[in-house]
Order: structure tokens, then C-alpha cells, then sequence
């Protein structure tokens, strides 16, 4: 029956029987005609034609037609949302829908829409198929000119306004978010709609699962070409930052990260689309640095791939984090922006938390990471100073300025992201050596602590690469030796387990020994004695094994091999990487003496290349402890050439043999002061060596010398006689003395380094024999002689170059451990204890015009302080200890031990404040505020020991009316500089405001001022000068 019925319905509209098939229409029920409809749908079959039929038979003009069409509509679309029909089908039915729709008069089309929002709202709109043809409903009811609303009438666009504005105050189905978001980008919408269409979707993703939010941001997206581009951007934006911080349990966060990042692709695919949208990104971006997030970066730097926003985004990037790490140092420095401001997540840990993120898959993000790191490093790296020269820093050195921090944060990106992600590997190698090799002309320290980083974090994978290096090393005659060094060090833990690296570097160095170019020459000296301090021989004993005050006793200070007690041993870096190596001690040993071989070569090259050598050796020989009888033989047989042998002659040393000459130019040969001072060094540490060894050994250090050639009893009398007949030498005998020229000619320019050859022999005999002298008075009645005399030729040289162009004194050849053993010797109390310096010594100083000894222990006591503050801070607190160990507290803070020296140092200012102004030493008390100063910045603002220290300096500052501006300026600028650590200075600059104004009066003559006084620190002297020094000012 019902077969017929549509046969007959499809039979009559083919024949074009219109008559007859709007009758026979109206014979059918409204039940009849929904079943047959239903039926055709359900079986697929010719329900095209069958809905074709039904819109011949029923014009829309005609009441009952509309009415028949409107019923067919109203049975259709919950059909195609029912799904129990094919894809296909309902795609069909819908498509012939929205054909008819424009026929379909206002009331009806008013009851369709309704239908739809009632359906949204009761949460019916399943599949979201029949929604499609809503948009086409909403157009042609905005088309029509007034419908009844109520008690009144409407036009179609304010019916419409009407519809959205129900549909979007109520409740959506979660599951039809994505479905409305879609089918309103074919919605004619208002701006005003469009915004209240946004915000109710972007208030949806709260609602939906993690899976569902990426195809939502892609159509939201897709609806923000009609407007309200930065509120979607924002929105999306926050959405991920909130989740960010929501999102603990591990789980969920790794499926936040995959969604993160799909829905940064979509975002950077509708960016590069349209360029609206991605004007707007940036807008939105600069206006809110303080609102980043680890997605918005991740955002910034996948946005950043396209090249019309690459140079903007970076740009904006590398402002953000300077300023970010300038907040932070100001925020850091004042209580008063403490309070003030609040506390923001640091930018530069949101960007390292965007590259820990970045290992779930968010290949987009990492070239702009890659990127990111290198523009930094190239930005704020250190730059070339006077004559290409720029500061060192220490091996393990804190970043203290905003451009240093944002230069390590540079170098952190690329470490992360080297040990992360496999494929940015070999790019960011290979641009890290690159530079290494094209910017010879500025530092590249910061590079070379990267590729230093890697070795260290990830040696096996970086074996990987080992061609890059290798390709390196060919470049190294080229490189500045500093660079070089740097270069060599970074990279031997991977010589140790790559033979072919290893002999990759050998061949390129020997063929740099032969180099034209002198500094090919050094760089080969310097690899070569890299390979010998980490190429041990069986046997060989560490420096940390021989007793510790030998091997800081002996630590050389020379230019370029900084060994002391704060630089960490290049060896440490090796335990991850000696496990995997075999050790072979047999062709280590052959290995050595074949480079020792190389070496001695040197030794008839330019003094630099000598020179290089001779501070080397020490070096090798407390890593390479075996390699002594080589290296002293070597040592030896150079001091030779230079010492007189005969007992009678004078001097000691044939000078003669130390200069050259080409044309009129005379030149250094042998800077024989370092080939002595070397011997030294290095006879002191292995007698120091053989000594600590001898319990196990057993024998005699005869017999040891009987097998180590006897070199040191040779040593040990060359160095005894040079001693005695220097003593006996006066300066004619080197042919100078005062009448001695040292101009710029050849004459002058010889008696120049004959001067400086003297002076660095008398430093290091002196440094010698007070090392063996064990405090023996007929030895140090020697040292006095050798200093008188090395005294008289410094005076000299001071009194001639004073007179010349230039007047930069030579190099002291004084090691570090030695300066400090006899500062200790001299001055057997503690230099804080120096109110307790003899006053004979006291008044010698005085009487000869020179600096009191007090000052000079103060002056050396603030450099110690300020020197291990700025280059180590980790280890002040090791350095207090050190200092007081057998005063200062046993087991305390750091705090503790601040506290205890500023105690002492406090009694020390306020003996000078108390008595009088007449016996006041201004230079004493500047030193003492200069010292307080440099300590207080160890104390935690939070502490008592702060407050303590506030109170005292308010109290001096108020109580001392001495007429000194040097000292007033300083001891304001302490107040202060405590004072915005723990409070806002507001009222204190209020006080010293006041006080300033009632001494110098009011620019008004006529205007009286009240007289006051709340810091006699302030007064008519000094009034003045503390308002132009202006001391305070940087406190806030």
C-alpha cells in the first residue's frame, strides 16, 4: 500500500500531472504521507524524487501546499538527526531542503527555526546533520519583512536577532558545540552577535573533553574570518593557560601537551591563511607580556616560521625577556617593588617549560626554539672591548646582568632542546661550531661553555657528529688561541673514547707546529698539552693526591691556566665518559713521549711559543705525574743554555743569549724569568710528590734521583747558586742602573727586557727560597736582599717609565699560593684582627710616605670579599670559613658568619667615629663602610642579623657629624642600599630630604625654614655634595 502510494506520487510528477498530484496530496493524511516519506528514506530508495514530488505537488502560495511543505520539513529534520538513515541519504534529504527553503513563507520558515533552537536546547541535534539547514532557514527569515511576535510584528532580521540571542543564553549539548560552531560560519551574523556567538563557545571548552577541543579551535577559528579575531585568539590562549595549571596527574598532561599542539597547528595553518588574523596575534601578543604562557610561546615561536612575522615575533621575544629579567633584578633589589608588584612566573621559565613540552610531538615548535637560542646568544653574548679584549669570567661564573641571564637562558634552550629531540641535534652542532670559526673578531666564551654542555650532558650522541668536529679542527691554525683553548677543552672527554677524533686532532696539530703563522704555532702547543694532562700514564698521581697545601702553594697564575682553589678540574667533566673507554696505559705512555718529543721542538721557536710552554708544563705535570723524568730532563737541559756555569762570574744568567735582534729591532728570544719560574714549580711539586709518596715507596729520594737521571740535585744547586751570586750582584752587573737608558730605541728597548728578565728571576728566587727556607733566619735575611734588590731596579723602572709614553708595569711572576703564604706569614693574625698591627710597623709606614700596613690589609680584605662575591658567590661562605676558622662561628649559616665578621668590623668604624675628628683616618673609615657593604649583601633581608645591621647604620648615620663627604656619601649610600631590601626608603629619603633643605635653606630667600635635624651625618659640609651625588636615588 504504502509502495503505491509512493510510486504513484513519483508516477504523477514524472508525467508532469501536477492537477492530479496536488489532489491526490491532499487525499493523504498527514500520518500516510510521513510514513511513505520514512519508509523511502530508511530504504534509500528514490526519496529524492519522492521529496521532489511532494515540493511539485504543494504550492507554496497556496495555504494548504505551505502547510504540506512545512509538515514535510518538520518530519525531515528530526529524521536526519534520528540516525537510522545513511550518510548519503540524509545528505540527500537535507540538500533538497535547502532548495525549497526561499519558498517557504515567514510564518513557516519562523516555525522551522524554532523547531531547530527548541531541538538545540532539549539536546536532540545528535549527528548536528539537519543543521546544515538551519543557516539557509535564518537568511530567508532575515529576507522577510514582518512577522507576528506576540502581540506585535517583527521584521525577519530582528525575528533572527531574537532566535540567536535564545539559542545562545541557553544550554548546548556538549556534543553539539562542534556541530553549532560550524553551521554559524554560514550564518549571516551582526558584530554585536557574533561576539555573544564567541563568547558562549569559548565558554563551551570548559565543558568539553581534552579530544574534542582541537577540531573546535578549528572551526572557531574558521568563524573568526566574520570578526572578533583577538577575542578567539585570547580565548584559546587562556583556555590552555588555565588548563596548564589545572593539569597535575601525569596522564592527563601528556594528552594536554598533544592537544596543545594540534591546536597550535591549526592556529599557524589559519595564521598563515589570513593575515588579518595574524595582525591581530600580534596585537594581542605585545599587549600582554605579562600574560604569556608556556603555550602562548610555543604559539609565538610555530607563528614566528612565517617569514612575514619572523623578524616581529623574535624582536618582541628578545624585549620580553631582557625586560623580564630586568623586573626581576629590580623586584629582586627592593622591598619596596616586592610589596608593590606581584609576583609573575618567570618568563624565562615558562620558555623552558615550553621546551620540556615540546618532546610530545611539537615538531613545529622546536626550529623556533633552535632559533630563539641562537638569536639570544648572538644578541647578549659578551662583546669585543678595547683592542678586542673582553672581561673573563670564571669557569662556573653566576649571570648577574639581564644581558648575561637572557645570553644563558640562550644557551639552556639549545642544550634542552640538543637532549631532547634527535632531529635539531646536528643543526644546532653545526651552527655552534660555525660560529666558533667565523667570529674570530668577538667572544664566543658562551658558545664554547655550550659545546661544553653538550659533551658533558650527552657525550655519546654527540659521537654521532663526530665528523663536525673533526671538519673543526682543521680551522684551528686560524682561530684565536683563546678560542682554541676553549675549543680543545670542551671536546677532550670525547678524544678519550674516539680514536679516530684523537687522531684527527694529532695530525692537525703537528701540521700547525710547522705553521707560518705564530699563532698556528700556539695552538698546536696548546693541544699537545691538553692531550698530556688527560692522557694519563699508569702510575701517574692526581694533584688532589699530593697534600693540598702543596698544590695550592704551587698553583701557577699564569695568563691562561687559571688553577686555584675555585676552578673545577677539567677531569671531573670526564667520569661519564671514562666508563665507556678502555684504558691503556702502555700506549698512553708512548703517546706522551712521542707529544713531549714534539715539544721540545718548541724550544728553539719565539719566546711567545716558549712561553706557552713553560706555563704548561706545571700543569701536565701534576695531572701526569709519571711524565716528571721527561719533563725535568727537558727543563734542565733548557736552563743550561742560560746558566753560568762558573761560581765567580757574575751575574748568574747570560742574558745576552735572551734577546734577538733583525735589523734595528731587538726582541725577547727566552723569557727566561718563566723558564725558571716553571723549573720551580715543577721541581717543588714533585719533591712535595715524592715526599707524600714515600711511606709506600720506601728508599731514599737519593735513589729516586738515581732513577730519574739525577736531575734533582743538578736542579736544586743551579737554583742555590743563582740565589747566592744574584745577592751578590748589583744592577751594573746587568748593566743597569740609574744612568741606564729605556727609550724606545734598540738600547733602550734591550735594557727593557733585561730589566723585566731581573725582576721576574728575583721574584721567582724569592718565591723559591722562602718555600724551602722553614722559617729559617739566615734564609729570609737572604730574601731581604734579593727583594732590597729587585726593589731598587723597580724603583728605577717606575722613576724612567713615569717620564716615557707608557707606564704599565711587567707582570708579577708571584703565584697566587705564594702571595698568600707569606700574607699569612707577615700578618700572623687575621686581617679583620688588623687594629693589632705593631705600632712599630705601623709608624715605619708612615714615616716612609708609604700606605699603613692597617690599609693595606683592609684594601686587600675588600678585594678578597668583593672578588669572591662577584666571580663565586656559591662559595662565600667556604671563604668566610676559610678565613675566620679558628674565630668565626663552627657549623653556621651563612648569615651566622656575615653577621660575625660585620660585628667585628662595626667595632673597628665606631672606634674610628669615637675618637674624635682630629685622629679621624677618612681613607680607614671609607674602607670599613666599603667592606660593611660587600658583607651586607650576604645577609637575607628576612634575617635578624639584617635588621640588626639597619638599626646600627640608621644609628651611626643619625649620631656622627664628622664634615667628611667622601665618607657621609658612603655611609648613605649603605643606609640606603640596606634600607630598600627591607622597606620602602620613602620616609627615610623624607627625613634626609628635610634635613638637606633646613641646612642649605630654600631657593626662596625670604622663605624660612624650619630647622631640623635627623642625620647629623648631614650638615653644612656635606649637605651639599649628598644632594648633587644623588647616592639614594638608585634605591628605588
Amino acid at each position: 500500500m504504502r509502495a503505491d502510494i509512493m510510486e504513484k506520487i513519483v508516477s504523477l510528477s514524472d508525467g508532469e500531472r501536477i492537477p492530479e498530484l496536488q489532489q491526490y496530496l491532499s487525499s493523504l493524511t498527514d500520518d500516510q504521507l510521513t510514513t511513505v516519506v520514512t519508509n523511502s528514506a530508511l530504504k534509500g530508495k528514490d526519496i529524492g524524487a519522492m521529496v521532489k514530488s511532494i515540493f511539485k505537488g504543494s504550492p507554496p502560495s497556496a495555504p494548504e501546499g505551505a502547510s504540506r511543505r512545512l509538515l514535510l520539513y518538520q518530519h525531515c529534520i528530526p529524521l536526519c538527526e534520528s540516525g537510522d538513515l545513511q550518510t548519503e541519504v540524509a545528505s540527500d534529504i537535507i540538500g533538497l531542503l535547502m532548495l525549497e527553503t526561499h519558498n517557504l513563507p515567514g510564518p513557516s520558515l519562523a516555525q522551522l527555526a524554532s523547531l531547530f533552537v527548541d531541538a538545540i536546547k532539549l539536546g536532540k541535534m545528535g549527528s548536528g546533520k539537519s543543521l546544515e539547514l538551519f543557516p539557509t532557514v535564518l537568511t530567508a527569515l532575515a529576507a522577510t519583512e514582518a512577522l507576528s511576535y506576540g502581540k506585535g510584528e517583527l521584521s525577519g532580521e530582528e525575528y533572527k536577532k531574537q532566535l540567536i540571542n535564545s539559542l545562545c543564553s541557553s544550554r548546548w549539548d556538549p556534543q553539539c558545540v562542534i556541530h553549532l560552531t560550524t553551521m554559524f560560519r554560514d550564518v549571516p551574523l551582526a558584530p554585536e552577535e557574533l561576539q555573544f556567538l564567541v563568547e558562549k563557545v569559548l565558554r563551551m571548552f570548559l565543558k568539553l573533553d581534552l579530544q574534542e577541543i582541537p577540531p573546535l579551535v578549528y572551526q572557531l577559528l574558521l568563524l573568526a574570518a566574520k570578526g572578533c579575531k583577538k577575542q578567539v585568539l585570547e580565548g584559546i590562549i587562556s583556555y590552555f593557560k588555565e588548563q596548564d595549571l589545572l593539569s597535575i596527574m601525569t596522564p592527563i598532561i601528556h594528552n594536554l601537551r598533544h592537544v596543545e599542539g594540534t591546536a597550535i597547528l591549526h592556529i599557524v595553518f589559519a595564521v598563515r591563511l589570513d593575515q588579518e588574523l595574524g595582525r591581530e596575534f600580534l596585537k594581542s601578543v605585545k599587549g600582554s607580556q605579562g600574560e604569556l604562557c608556556p603555550f602562548s610561546i610555543a604559539l609565538l615561536l610555530s607563528v614566528a616560521r612565517i617569514q612575514r612575522y619572523e623578524e616581529q615575533l623574535f624582536d618582541f621575544l628578545k624585549g620580553a625577556i631582557t625586560k623580564g629579567f630586568k623586573d626581576e633584578h629590580l623586584q629582586q633589589g627592593s622591598k619596596f617593588l616586592q610589596d608593590l608588584l606581584p609576583q609573575r612566573c618567570s618568563l624565562a621559565q615558562m620558555i623552558l617549560d615550553t621546551v620540556k613540552n615540546s618532546v610530545f610531538g611539537w615538531d613545529h615548535v622546536t626550529q623556533g626554539l633552535v632559533q630563539l637560542g641562537f638569536i639570544l646568544m648572538d644578541a647578549f653574548g659578551p662583546k669585543a672591548g678595547p683592542f678586542g679584549k673582553t672581561a673573563t669570567e670564571g669557569a662556573n661564573a653566576t649571570a648577574k646582568t639581564p644581558t648575561q641571564q637572557a645570553c644563558r637562558l640562550g644557551g639552556h634552550i639549545l642544550l634542552e632542546g640538543f637532549k631532547m629531540h634527535e632531529p635539531i641535534r646536528g643543526e644546532i652542532l653545526e651552527q655552534v661550531l660555525n660560529r666558533l670559526v667565523t667570529k674570530t673578531a668577538s667572544p664566543v666564551t658562551h658558545f664554547i661553555d655550550l659545546l661544553s654542555d653538550i659533551v658533558v650532558s650527552a657525550p655519546m650522541i654527540l659521537l654521532e657528529s663526530s665528523s663536525k668536529v673533526t671538519e673543526t679542527f682543521d680551522h684551528l691554525s686560524y682561530l684565536p688561541l683563546a678560542t682554541v683553548q676553549g675549543l680543545l677543552k670542551a671536546v677532550q672527554p670525547l678524544l678519550k673514547v674516539s680514536m679516530s677524533m684523537k687522531d684527527a686532532l694529532i695530525l692537525v696539530l703537528r701540521k700547525a707546529m710547522f705553521s707560518s703563522q705564530l699563532d698556528g704555532r700556539k695552538s698546536a702547543v696548546t693541544g699537545f698539552l691538553l692531550l698530556l694532562k688527560n692522557f694519563r700514564v699508569l702510575g701517574s698521581m692526581a694533584s688532589s693526591q699530593c697534600t693540598p697545601a702543596l698544590s695550592f702553594m704551587y698553583s701557577s697564575h699564569y695568563e691562561g691556566i687559571s688553577i686555584g682553589p675555585f676552578i673545577c678540574d677539567v677531569s671531573c667533566a670526564q667520569v661519564q665518559v671514562d666508563v665507556h673507554s678502555r684504558y691503556n696505559s702502555a700506549a698512553n705512555e708512548a703517546f706522551c713521549l712521542e707529544i713531549l718529543s714534539s715539544l721540545r721542538r718548541c724550544l728553539g721557536q719565539q719566546a711567545d711559543v716558549r712561553l706557552m710552554l713553560y706555563e704548561g708544563f706545571h700543569d701536565v705535570l701534576r695531572r701526569n705525574s709519571q711524565l716528571a723524568s721527561s719533563i725535568m730532563q727537558t727543563l734542565l737541559s733548557q736552563m743550561r743554555r742560560y746558566y753560568e756555569p762558573e761560581q765567580d762570574l757574575l751575574p748568574p744568567v747570560k742574558l745576552e743569549l735572551c734577546i734577538g735582534a733583525q735589523g734595528d729591532q731587538v726582541f725577547l728570544q727566552e723569557p727566561l724569568a718563566h723558564l725558571l719560574s716553571c723549573t720551580v714549580h715543577c721541581l717543588l711539586w714533585y719533591q712535595g710528590m715524592r715526599r707524600s709518596a714515600r711511606p709506600n715507596a720506601g728508599g731514599s729520594d737519593d735513589d729516586d734521583d738515581e732513577e730519574e737521571g739525577g736531575f734533582q740535585d743538578e736542579l736544586q744547586s743551579i737554583l742555590e747558586s743563582i740565589t747566592r751570586r744574584m745577592i751578590k750582584c748589583e744592577l751594573e752587573d746587568f748593566e743597569l742602573d740609574k744612568s741606564a737608558e729605556f727609550s724606545l730605541s734598540s738600547v733602550g728597548v734591550k735594557n727593557s727586557i733585561y730589566a723585566v728578565l731581573v725582576m721576574g728571576v728575583y721574584e721567582v728566587l724569592i718565591e723559591y727560597n722562602f718555600t724551602k727556607a722553614n722559617y729559617s733566619k739566615s734564609i729570609f735575611e737572604e730574601l731581604l736582599e734579593l727583594f732590597s734588590r729587585y726593589n731598587k731596579l723597580s724603583e728605577i723602572l717606575k722613576e724612567k717609565s713615569g717620564k716615557g709614553k707608557s707606564s704599565k708595569s711587567p707582570r708579577s711572576l708571584l703565584s697566587m699560593g705564594f702571595v698568600s703564604t707569606l700574607l699569612t706569614a707577615l700578618f700572623s693574625v687575621l686581617m679583620w684582627r688588623y687594629t693589632n698591627i705593631p705600632c712599630a710597623v705601623e709608624d715605619a709606614g708612615k714615616k716612609e710616605k708609604r700606605c699603613s700596613v692597617s690599609l693595606l690589609c683592609l684594601e686587600g680584605l675588600l678585594r678578597i670579599f668583593s672578588t669572591g662575591q662577584q666571580r663565586y658567590p656559591a662559595r662565600v661562605a667556604q671563604l668566610l670559613s676559610a678565613i675566620g676558622s679558628d674565630h668565626g662561628p663552627g657549623n653556621a649559616s651563612v648569615t651566622e658568619k656575615t653577621a660575625f665578621y660585620i660585628r667585628q668590623f662595626q667595632r673597628a668604624l665606631f672606634t674610628q667615629l669615637n675618637g674624635g675628628e682630629e685622629d679621624f683616618n677618612s681613607k680607614e673609615a671609607q674602607l670599613l663602610v666599603n667592606i660593611l657593604s660587600v658583607l651586607s649583601r650576604q645577609l637575607e633581608p628576612s634575617s635578624q642579623q639584617f635588621v640588626q645591621m639597619i638599626t646600627w647604620t640608621v644609628k651611626i648615620c643619625k649620631e656622627t657629624s664628622f664634615e667628611d663627604i667622601a665618607f657621609s656619601k658612603g655611609l648613605l649610600s649603605l643606609l640606603f642600599s640596606l634600607h630598600v631590601l627591607y622597606k620602602s626608603p620613602v620616609s627615610l629619603l623624607w627625613e634626609l630630604c628635610q634635613d638637606i633643605h633646613s641646612q642649605l635653606g630654600d631657593i626662596d630667600q625670604d622663605l624660612e625654614v624650619e630647622k631640623q635635624s635627623h642625620f647629623a651625618i648631614v650638615n653644612m659640609k656635606t649637605a651639599s655634595p649628598t644632594t648633587v651625588s644623588g647616592t639614594y636615588l638608585p634605591a628605588f
